[in-house]
């Protein structure tokens, strides 16, 4: 998939922002770390926005001068003045949604990621709640925005197993497009990657994010999905270090390949105090929720950025039959033990009557026989239990 990677953007690093110019309001307020540009667009749209008292108007410009107001409160796009660019990479579990605030109250991707004070975490791209794997976070807005534009070009790679037959012809159709509801879609590179049957691994690669686009182009085949993971965006892979629920922040060498990956010049990382620090790190340490740490039965959970060939068909671990055969054999084993210790105690008390009491004391009569006949009796129960 070499031939897919991505290759630095021919836009000129002149088109970084400048800050302290007027310019676009959503590209300034998406730069203090608001909103997304799409967001902020939403805003002016429904009148929600106001500039210096006056509501905001598409293609606007302003600057950091001018007073900012969402819903009658103050926004403070300081931030803006200075272009603050770190960025985060996330590994997401299942059940978790790409939102800052989910009207049902569902878990998000936020809630596990370092607080800022002066800016805010913009999420490059989103996953459905049944997707795992790679999110990237930055604070810069116009990283995010280029990142995320379809004339970026920057390619999104996933781990998927598919549940159905899966042919030549069928995966050509894919390669050469299909049409959608939202207009023709296609992958840009489909490899195998293990498993066998009905149930098969493949890498794709695509060029765009549109909602549950990979899920809907195989579905478009008469196939399923049942596992699917971002293991790629652009240059960063996710490690196999980074387990389910945690995040780690890209040093300095890493942010700046992916700002010349969309032409933008590099922006040195500010240092944190020893405070922010050592919060971080010990945010950091805190164990992955339950969720995170172990998925329930039947879901599934990939360590690495591919998935390993034996999780095809033939090798997926059943728990019940391995609990019905452990309780079988439980069963059969205190089954047998007590029909045993019965048979010895019933065969000691015999052996005490026929022969007195003096006499099973001084010969150990009593116990003797009870204690062999226990045990012979019990073989053949614990045998019959595992049965």
């Amino acid at each position: 998939m070499a031939k897919n990677r991505p290759t630095a953007s021919t836009k000129p690093a002149a088109d970084s922002p400048k800050p302290g110019g007027a310019e676009r309001i959503q590209k300034l307020l998406a730069r203090a770390g608001v909103g997304s540009r799409r967001e902020i667009e939403g805003w002016m749209e429904t009148g929600r926005l106001m500039v210096n008292g006056e509501p905001a108007a598409p293609g606007q410009k302003a600057t950091t001068a001018d007073r900012f107001e969402l819903d009658g409160k103050r926004l403070d796009i300081t931030a803006a003045a200075e272009v603050v660019r770190r960025v985060l990479i996330y590994n997401k579990p299942e059940g978790e949604v790409t939102t800052r605030k989910d009207p049902e109250g569902r878990p998000t991707v936020f809630d596990r990621l370092p607080r800022l004070r002066d800016q805010r975490w913009i999420s490059i791209g989103r996953l459905d709640i049944n997707t795992t794997g790679l999110v990237l976070f930055t604070t810069d807005g116009e990283l995010a925005n280029r990142l995320m534009h379809p004339s970026s070009e920057i390619d999104r790679e996933y781990a998927v197993r598919i549940f159905g037959e899966v042919d030549d012809a069928m995966i050509e159709r894919l390669l050469q497009g299909v049409l959608l509801e939202d207009g023709m879609a296609k992958f840009t590179d489909i490899s195998p990657a293990g498993g066998s049957g009905i149930n098969r691994w493949f890498h794709v690669t695509l060029m765009e994010g549109r909602n549950r686009e990979v899920r809907r182009l195989w579905e478009s085949q008469g196939v399923r999905v049942s596992r699917l993971k971002r293991v790629r965006y652009g240059p960063v892979f996710l490690p196999s270090r980074l387990v389910m629920g945690k995040w780690e922040e890209l040093d300095q060498k890493a942010v700046d390949t992916l700002s010349r990956t969309v032409g933008l010049s590099s922006v040195a990382i500010p240092a944190k105090t020893p405070d922010e620090q050592a919060a971080q790190d010990r945010q950091r340490r805190k164990s992955p929720g339950r969720a995170a740490r172990k998925p329930a039965a039947g879901r599934w959970e990939v360590t690495g950025t591919r998935p390993e060939r034996s999780a095809g068909k033939g090798t997926e671990k059943r728990p019940g039959r391995t609990s019905e055969k452990a309780t079988g054999k439980s069963a059969g084993n205190t089954a047998g033990n007590t029909a045993g210790n019965t048979a010895g105690n019933t065969a000691g008390k015999s052996a005490d009557k026929s022969a007195g009491r003096d006499s099973a004391k001084g010969s150990g009569a009593g116990r003797g026989p009870g204690k062999a006949t226990g045990k012979g009796s019990g073989k053949p129960d614990t045998r019959s239990g595992r049965r």
